[in-house]
């Protein structure tokens, strides 16, 4: 049986001129759910996401993830060809996105005013290292920069050593969900304006900007109000849960590591009995988290001592016999066969192409979140460089032959 194609935001244009991943992520987030992403690349080399992580051929299964659901399109903006083409892009778009440092659109001959005049309704949308205003504006910066000025790299590791990263870009990921709700945010707004016959919405409220050091200082809970009312100042506290307690990773007989959340207070009486250790559960200073995050050790070494005992698999039915939430830590195998997964329709295969080769069945993640009971399908691969060119040019802009090759940069290409 087919299934019905579900496509919310069909309709929807989107003009990417973003590399590496905050950007994409938020086109990534946008084609998910059916708005038609036309992702502009440089001549020859592309975005720069197509070498990362290459393990074979020339195109990573980053950036195959990342651009799934979009269209690619060679542009030289370099050109004067190349910039008329992304403005006249820019006036059948609803919505633009872009990651350049601050000025750089400007710089081109592309910058708001400019795109305003070739659509007055469109979203403009983007993303820096530190926004587009303030003494810090004009920096370069990488999301581990932006990381670290947001505060999330001082609490990430264990107190004893300096902070680390956590294994995947955060920072860009965040940055780039916030701008996919932005987007939608000032699309929403726009709609409700022309459905209520008011007046267009400014071009001051239609930008949409993001700072990558913003997205992550988002993220930091109470770090601010507990520092300024209380002069508390967080420490990392490597796989704990600051002033919560017990919950952390331990490690299990077979040496595979397991996540055990027992902080709750009914919770923790039930865990301590599944340890063996009744004098825990009844013991008066650790009816509260206050008291157990005190004498954090104490149960970390007693919790430690219990899984050490046990495989992974047997330490997991007796917590989860007892109500205590817990799981194992997963790898990419792991999450390769869990039938949890897979009901969700959260691993999705595809042949795929590196540039030399074709591998088949490859496993790719779901689109987040589901509609009904399953990730929606995934329609296309992040697409190869500039496959969609003629399509777009062509079919959207009407362009021929002479024009494209100039647009795209062939022109000087066939010239040198």
């Amino acid at each position: 049986m087919t299934q019905t194609r579900i496509a919310p935001l069909e309709g929807v244009r989107v003009l990417e001129l973003g590399n590496y991943i905050a950007a994409p992520t938020a086109g990534r987030m946008l084609a998910d759910f059916g708005a038609e992403v036309i992702k502009v690349e440089r001549p020859d080399t592309g975005d720069e996401l197509r070498n990362w992580r290459l393990h074979k051929g020339d195109t990573s299964m980053l950036y195959r993830t990342i651009n799934r659901n979009k269209k690619s399109v060679v542009l030289d903006l370099r050109t004067e060809a190349g910039k008329q083409a992304v403005l006249r892009l820019a006036a059948k778009s609803d919505i633009l996105l872009e990651n350049f440092r601050p000025g750089t659109l400007e710089k081109w001959g592309l910058g708001p005013g400019v795109l305003n005049e070739a659509n007055p309704d469109l979203i403009i949308t983007r993303i820096s290292a530190f926004g587009q205003t303030g003494p810090l504006s004009e920096r370069p910066g990488f999301a581990a920069v932006a990381e670290a000025y947001g505060g999330f790299r001082n609490l990430v590791g264990d107190p004893d050593r300096p902070p680390v990263r956590v294994g995947v870009s955060i920072g860009d990921s965040i940055a780039g969900l916030y701008a996919a709700f932005g987007s939608m945010m000032s699309l929403y707004q726009r709609e409700a304006r022309r459905r209520d016959a008011a007046s267009a919405v400014p071009l001051t409220e239609r930008i949409i900007d993001v700072a990558l050091n913003e997205a992550m200082f988002s993220m930091m809970e109470s770090l601010i109000p507990d520092y300024q009312a209380y002069g508390v100042d967080r420490q990392r506290v490597g796989g704990r849960m600051e002033g919560i307690a017990p919950s952390n990773a331990y490690t299990c007989r077979d040496g595979a590591s397991i996540v055990v959340a027992g902080n709750g207070d009914s919770i923790f009486q039930r865990y301590m009995e599944t340890i063996g250790r009744p004098d825990l559960a009844a013991d008066p200073g650790l009816q509260s988290n206050a008291g157990r995050w005190a004498r954090r050790e104490e149960l970390d070494q007693a919790i430690g001592t219990w899984t050490g005992g046990l495989d992974a698999a047997g330490a997991l039915a007796a917590l989860d016999a007892a109500g205590v939430p817990a799981g194992p830590i997963y790898t990419a195998a792991d999450i390769s066969s869990d039938s949890q997964y897979a009901a969700r329709n959260m691993i999705q295969k595809f042949d795929v192409s590196t540039g030399n080769e074709i591998l088949s069945e490859v496993g790719f993640p779901g689109i987040v979140p589901v509609i009904g009971d399953q990730s929606l399908p995934i329609r296309n691969l992040g697409p190869d460089l500039g496959e969609n060119t003629a399509e777009i040019l062509c079919g959207l802009l009407d362009m021929g032959p002479a024009e494209i090759n100039a647009a795209s940069g062939r022109e000087e290409a066939l010239q040198s």
